[in-house]
């Protein structure tokens, strides 16, 4: 047995680090001794703050969960590590993998991926999220020439826009109500605009930002026939939304995204592997390093939490540091 310690979530709004033993790997486990870890600021404290539905407890477990959203929950999935045993030639990789915030775990061979040449592993806890906005556009089907709007200049949001953008001869506005995310969109490459601003008649708009005000600037900004995607995930929060006004008479197509299975559209061709593959690809570009906003150690992550939980909180991707 070896030593490790786990976060856990112990109640509602309260987390803990736990000590516990890890066996030796079996013969098709990798041991995996954790780098860096990710904090999802949108799934992770909604988890925090007990406001997952009942109803969603077993959509939303993440793959090496363990516990139950009535607490107590072990929950995360961005995970950069090294392997220290295993296959010799896996043995001293850098590799991802969806597994919550632990010092030392085991996991099944095939449940990793190395990381690419030139991916830093600290730029790589951005994984998850660039894996949700491949899939975003996948249900969202942009074409040549379209006009987008991405409201939300978020983490995700702004991954959708930076991916958007490049798409040939796209038009893409990134939409929020802090000035300051104008930088954030500089840093990227690509337009900015509070919501007074925004550009009207789009082809497509896609919604990031997880607040209601944002989804109905989103329903505003569409043109006729056009498709907001919703990526947003509210918890047990009810949302309203304008669905009178031009909703219909614009003939508007309101379209949901999660990242939970692959988009209907690439599934016949497409597995998790091969978009998270995919994901890392795509996070070589230096510039993506302005959406990492903050780090601080695994051993102050029960108070990081809690701070990264708080109505004000700004920021963007919080990195976790290990020894």
């Amino acid at each position: 047995m070896t030593s490790a310690t786990a976060f856990w979530i112990s109640e509602r709004e309260r987390g803990e680090l736990v000590k516990l033993d890890i066996p030796s790997p079996a013969d098709t486990e990798l041991r995996i001794r954790t780098l860096y870890t990710g904090i999802s600021r949108g799934t992770e404290t909604l988890v925090f703050a007990g406001r997952v539905p009942e109803d969603e407890h077993d959509h939303m477990r993440a793959p090496f969960q363990s516990g139950d959203f009535s607490f107590p929950v072990k929950y995360g999935y961005i995970n950069v590590g090294t392997v220290e045993q295993g296959p010799h030639h896996l043995q001293g990789k850098t590799v991802f993998c969806l597994f919550p915030h632990q010092t030392l775990f085991n996991v099944p061979i095939e449940s990793v991926t190395v990381l690419p040449d030139q991916l830093p592993p600290e730029r790589a806890v951005l994984a998850a999220y660039m894996e949700t906005a491949i899939n975003a556009l996948w249900d969202a089907q942009p074409r040549v020439g379209d006009r987008i709007s991405v409201v939300g200049a978020g983490v995700l949001g702004s991954l959708v826009a930076y991916l958007a953008a490049r798409i040939v001869a796209c038009e893409v506005q990134l939409i929020d109500i802090n000035p300051e995310r104008a930088q954030i969109a500089k840093a990227l490459g690509i337009e900015f605009a509070q919501p007074e601003q925004a550009q009207r008649n789009q082809d497509l708009v896609i919604h990031t930002s997880a607040t209601e005000q944002g989804l109905n600037l989103a329903l505003a900004l569409a043109g006729f026939e056009a498709t907001v995607l919703e990526l947003s995930w509210y918890g047990n929060r009810p949302v309203s939304i304008n669905l009178g006004s031009a909703f219909h008479s614009q003939r508007l197509n309101l379209k949901s995204s999660q990242v939970g299975h692959v988009a209907s559209s690439q599934r016949p061709r497409w597995d998790h592997q091969r978009r998270l593959q995919l994901a890392l690809s795509r996070l070589k570009d230096p510039c993506l390093d302005v959406l990492i906003s903050g780090e601080s150690h695994f051993s102050q992550l029960p108070e990081t939490l809690q701070w990264l939980s708080s109505s004000d909180n700004t920021s963007l991707c919080h990195r976790i540091t290990y020894d």
